[in-house]
């Protein structure tokens, strides 16, 4: 018997050398982040999603009733695709976007939101791209009053005796310490420094992004949706993931925040690669095996990836391999309509593990089809 035992190994071991004598080794993920499948391109995907955006009215939140103000989401969006018409050089594609505008300067002002609150604020990250292609002065008028109002006097109904105790820290009076908010207030003032030149703006985002490092981030590199709801919210996160890599490639070198937001920056990602799963996609909550695969925050991650493998930030070797998987597996998610399909739908904070688990997972959601736009991007850059 023993003698069988043995030959059954040492068949075993046999099959496992290769024609140069040497152990086979297991197949390694490629870390290509040029080369991808006909059909799974950034230019090809990009493209679609971009031209899919185009197509699709203004959105209240993926209900059909028509919004009364221009929501994140479409904010976020709008960006990504105005950012993917600058890399490939598509003037069409910018033609449209602009031509989307332009009712908003007229008749459909009313759909600009009112500067004073983080998800309204996130809308003038828009007219500054748009100026930065078009140099017309009307996008920039607009996004500086965005970006400096989110730094002005607290005003509105929205002012409570938070908003003027962060004021008068020198944050902006619309923190809040939800995680969300670490893209929603670095895009605007990242895209106002690289609008302007003007370095107060992106040495305010610095000092608010160290402020929620030093507050949220958990010992594991990850963020807890808020400080009361210890959950790894997989969307929050990602608002968090991007935002670090939005505001750290356009942060001076020698500006005294950047050492601290590149340690918050390189313990998240080292953290999200433990969480990855084989199939490139992360959890609605990050760390919860039983909780779902959710694209909006696979896409979040894979931008933040791509962007630090790009910058030169993380090892190409380790991490490319995880943007590639990601990359994807968003293509997968991605429908026959140029839809994202399984999206968390927009959620609020709650201590309650099974409210995350029960969200509605949304089809074409915009909070999914940005990221994807943002990665197609970062992909080309």
């Amino acid at each position: 018997m023993k003698q069988i035992l043995h030959y059954l190994w040492l068949a075993a071991t046999i099959t496992q050398l290769n024609v140069a004598g040497t152990y086979a080794q297991p197949k390694k993920e490629s870390s290509d982040l040029k080369s991808f499948p006909r059909g799974s391109t950034p230019q090809e995907v990009g493209k679609r999603v971009a031209d899919h955006y185009i197509a699709t009215p203004h959105t209240n939140f993926n209900r059909p009733t028509p919004p009364k103000v221009i929501t994140y989401p479409e904010s976020c969006t709008w960006y990504g695709a105005a950012s993917f018409a600058k890399v490939t050089g598509d003037k069409k594609l910018l033609s449209q976007l602009t031509q989307r505008f332009e009712p908003l300067f007229g008749s459909r002002d009313t759909l600009i939101p009112k500067p004073d609150h983080v998800d309204y604020t996130v809308f003038g990250s828009v007219p500054f791209e748009l100026y930065m292609q078009t140099k017309d002065q009307r996008y920039l008028a607009l996004g500086k009053r965005f970006a400096d109002n989110q730094w002005g006097e607290p005003e509105g109904p929205r002012v409570n005796a938070d908003s003027r105790r962060f004021y008068s820290k020198g944050l902006t009076w619309q923190t809040r310490l939800w995680i969300d908010d670490m893209f929603m207030i670095t895009a605007v003032q990242a895209q106002a420094y690289r609008a302007t030149g003007d370095k107060k703006y992106i040495e305010r985002a610095a000092r608010e992004m160290v402020f929620y490092l030093d507050t949220l981030q958990q010992p594991n590199g990850l963020f807890y949706h808020a400080p009361d709801v210890p959950y790894y919210w997989g969307r929050g996160d990602g608002w968090m993931a991007a935002g670090m890599a939005e505001l750290l490639r356009s942060l001076p070198k020698d500006n005294k925040d950047r050492p601290r937001i590149m340690e918050g920056y390189k313990k998240m990602m080292a953290s999200l690669l433990k969480y990855q799963a084989e199939n490139g996609m992360w959890r609605q909550l990050i760390d919860d095996p039983a909780s779902w695969p959710e694209t909006s925050c696979t896409g979040m991650f894979t931008f933040a990836i791509i962007t630090g493998v790009k910058e030169g930030w993380l090892d190409k070797n380790t991490y490319g391999s995880a943007a590639r998987k990601g990359w994807l597996a968003l293509v997968k998610n991605i429908n026959e309509n140029n839809d994202t399909i399984e999206v968390c739908e927009g959620t609020n904070k709650k201590n309650d593990r099974q409210y995350y688990l029960d969200r509605k997972r949304n089809v074409g959601d915009l909070h999914g089809q940005a990221p994807v736009l943002w990665c197609a991007t970062a992909l080309l850059k």
